[in-house]
């Protein structure tokens, strides 16, 4: 396994760990988080 491999499956698994932290976290539509971004751009 290539050291970018490697640094790739850390990435990954640091992914994973911040996924299972946030797991019990409220849950939003793809819909409601477009329009989040909308008006987060609305400047």
């Amino acid at each position: 396994m290539s050291f970018e491999e490697y640094k790739g499956l850390l990435e990954d698994i640091h992914d994973l760990g911040i996924m299972a932290e946030r797991r019990d976290e409220p849950k939003i539509s793809f819909k409601e988080f477009e329009k989040g971004l909308n008006a987060d751009c609305s400047y």
